[in-house]
């Protein structure tokens, strides 16, 4: 099976679950989140890690009210681990890191604090809250800092409610091109 029909399917499954506490789905969010990367024209893996950096939700049946429960499923590393065995690094460590970069963004800016909706508020919380200086600086370290930052950014814009945005299968060359780490480089530089 084709990567990209596996990601189908499992957006077909559990896709049209709400995104905790948010007024979108999770196919929705996905796909604003990938929709803003294609507008900040970056390259083809980084707007796969936009479309998928939450894969990690749909992974596992896990209800939305998790967080009220005071548990925090890491979704990005059960995201991250499945997209590793399919992609290259320069889409799964993005997603590892996206849950970070809002910490790590929290940490840095207080304004970007206060704008975050209640639902990522209350999941930060759990998250481990805003990064200390020397975690922030450690975090700048990071191969992939400022992609994760990027995601994290289209991440918080991507709880639209109607926006109008590609489908899924919009992004089916992307997933396919990213998915074969032998072409990565000669497709997306």
């Amino acid at each position: 099976m084709k990567v990209a029909d596996e990601i189908a399917d499992i957006f077909e499954t559990r896709g049209s679950c709400s995104y905790f506490g948010e007024p979108v789905s999770q196919l929705e969010h996905a796909l604003q989140a990938a929709h803003h990367a294609r507008q900040a024209q970056v390259a083809g893996p980084l707007i796969v890690a936009a479309l998928l950096h939450d894969i990690g939700h749909l992974l596992e049946d896990i209800p939305e009210e998790i967080a009220e429960q005071g548990i925090d499923r890491r979704h990005e590393e059960i995201g991250q681990a499945w997209l590793e065995k399919r992609f290259a690094p320069e889409v799964h460590e993005p997603v590892r890191l996206h849950v970070a970069a809002k910490r790590y963004l929290c940490g840095i800016d207080p304004t970007y604090l206060a704008k975050l909706s209640g639902a990522s508020r209350w999941s930060l919380k759990l998250q481990g809250g805003p990064m200390a200086s020397a975690q922030g600086a450690e975090f700048e370290s990071r191969r992939f800092f400022q992609e994760a930052v990027m995601l994290r950014r289209w991440d918080d814009l991507a709880k639209v409610k109607g926006a109008q945005v590609p489908s899924l299968r919009h992004y089916w060359d992307d997933i396919e091109q990213a998915a074969n780490p032998f072409d990565l480089r000669r497709n997306f530089q």
